[in-house]
């Protein structure tokens, strides 16, 4: 870290007379949406973070802005690298750099820059030929094939058939192996959720990849020259406004109403449970009105450089399920699980995998640390369990033991706008978005808000990457329940 002085002013005005460029960072901070003051700081983390930076470090050869996001919830950020690691660098049944140009397919389907420019460096690391940048259509043809898979995981996992399966292990010359088929599809559902994490907490690039740095002089109004050369950027007046930390009597309610509407629940839960039929029709209802919750066609998209030369069919997005009368059969869990089904199929061709991506799962949804807002030993289950069966709900699964009617209950509408865009069009995720909902949470005391923060770090923005950390995982899992229920039909 660079000490608070004028050395570091000496050192820029230096640079100027010698005539070299001294880049500066754009952003402040890993997040354009989190006060840098509200994310750790390295060398201020404990041993377990400590612990947890120097395995990031060791296995990226950097320390990235996702996982200075991550950290405030270390038991996740462990399992996440974990699994990345094993993906991208461990055995398995792809080249090492067939693994990042997956990795650059898919972000490159959510416009993710950040997350292909790093895959692009990794790429090119590990010996990757630098003409397949230049376009999908200057990759093997195995590869141009992935694209159509590719696609409909990432904007419409519903249309998947056994048939399309078929086209990618049947083609004679560029055909893939079942193994190398499902190391693929868990890249791409990897990358398409990471990218939902990426948008959905506003992640920064880096300073010394595009779109991070700038050559511009700063504006010293206000600040000493020492400030800004050292990183000291005013950030407490750019993030913060007086509103920001002041309480407000709506906040309050709004967590107690909450509450007394969980509590309301689970007595009618205890008191009599609703037939099947009405579960069903409370799902489809639930379903149907999804497709009505959208974001304002006119907000702002992050800045992106151009990736679509990584793809194919550029027009090609998500649609709802039922739009110009289209109908998709309802996915019954019941009939193929990730527990019961996914997880086996992905371990036999895949070994360890599938334990890895089971782990992390569970923790995502199991994350709790019994708070809400002041109050404690609160049992947060029945608000999880709505977030991820909403989105489920979104992509057409269902379970037939859950109420649908708690998640209206539950996710107001403010809600369910920013869920379905950090899931279905993370690209269209912008800072006025996250800053609308998460407002109504805050609370007088810092991190105190409606999802528990950690307790090692309580600051207010923990529980909005809790949340984050939820959306991605369910999002994944139901990309990959119908990818592998394909696979299963094709083998079957």
């Amino acid at each position: 870290m660079a000490q608070h002085g004028c050395g570091g002013s000496w050192r820029g005005q230096r640079g100027l007379e010698l005539g070299i460029r001294i880049p500066r960072p754009l952003g402040h901070g890993p997040s354009r949406f989190i006060p840098e003051k509200e994310t750790i700081q390295v060398g201020s983390e404990d041993a377990m973070m400590h612990t947890l930076f120097a395995d990031s470090f060791a296995t990226l050869g950097r320390l990235d802005n996702v996982t200075l996001v991550m950290v405030f919830h270390p038991q996740y950020l462990e399992s996440f690298l974990k699994t990345q690691h094993y993906l991208l660098q461990m055995d398995g049944p792809l080249p090492l750099h067939y693994r990042h140009y997956i990795g650059i397919m898919a972000a490159a389907r959510h416009q993710c820059s950040y997350l292909v420019n790093l895959h692009v460096n990794d790429f090119l690391h590990v010996g990757g030929d630098p003409k397949w940048l230049n376009g999908l259509e200057n990759a093997p043809q195995k590869l141009q094939n992935l694209g159509e898979l590719n696609k409909m995981l990432a904007h419409r996992p519903w249309l998947i058939t056994k048939e399309h399966i078929e086209q990618l292990l049947k083609t004679e010359e560029n055909s893939w192996s079942l193994a190398e088929l499902i190391h693929a599809v868990v890249l791409l559902t990897h990358y398409h959720s990471l990218a939902s994490f990426t948008f959905g907490c506003g992640i920064s690039p880096e300073i010394d990849c595009e779109g991070g740095h700038t050559f511009r002089p700063p504006s010293v109004s206000n600040y000493c020259l020492c400030d800004i050369t050292n990183g000291y950027h005013g950030v407490d007046d750019i993030h913060a406004s007086p509103a920001a930390s002041i309480p407000t009597t709506e906040s309050v309610c709004e967590v107690e109403a909450l509450m007394e509407k969980m509590k309301q629940l689970q007595e009618c839960r205890d008191e009599e449970e609703a037939s099947q039929e009405e579960m069903a029709t409370r799902f489809e209802r639930e379903k149907r009105e999804s497709m009505f919750v959208c974001s304002s066609e006119d907000e702002e998209s992050a800045p992106t450089r151009d990736v679509s030369r990584h793809f194919e069919d550029t027009s090609y997005g998500y649609k709802d399920f039922s739009r110009h009368g289209m109908h998709v059969p309802t996915f019954r869990a019941q009939d193929y699980s990730w527990e019961d089904h996914g997880y086996s199929l992905v371990n036999r061709l895949y070994p360890d995998v599938g334990q890895l991506l089971d782990e992390k799962f569970h923790i995502a949804y199991n994350l709790t640390y019994n708070t809400m807002a002041m109050h404690k030993d609160v049992d947060t289950s029945m608000l999880r369990r709505a977030i991820w069966n909403y989105i489920h709900c979104m992509f057409g699964i269902r379970y037939d033991d859950y109420d649908y009617g708690e998640i209206n209950q539950l996710l107001d509408r403010s809600f369910k706008v920013y869920i379905k865009t950090v899931v279905c069009t993370p690209e269209k995720t912008t800072k006025r978005m996250y800053d609308s909902f998460w407002r109504q949470f805050e609370h007088s005391e810092k991190g105190q808000t409606t999802l528990p923060p950690l307790p090692l770090l309580t600051t207010p923005s923990a529980p909005q990457v809790h949340v984050n950390l939820l959306l991605v995982e369910a999002r994944m899992q139901a990309e990959l329940l119908y990818a592998l229920r394909a696979i299963t039909r094709y083998m079957t």
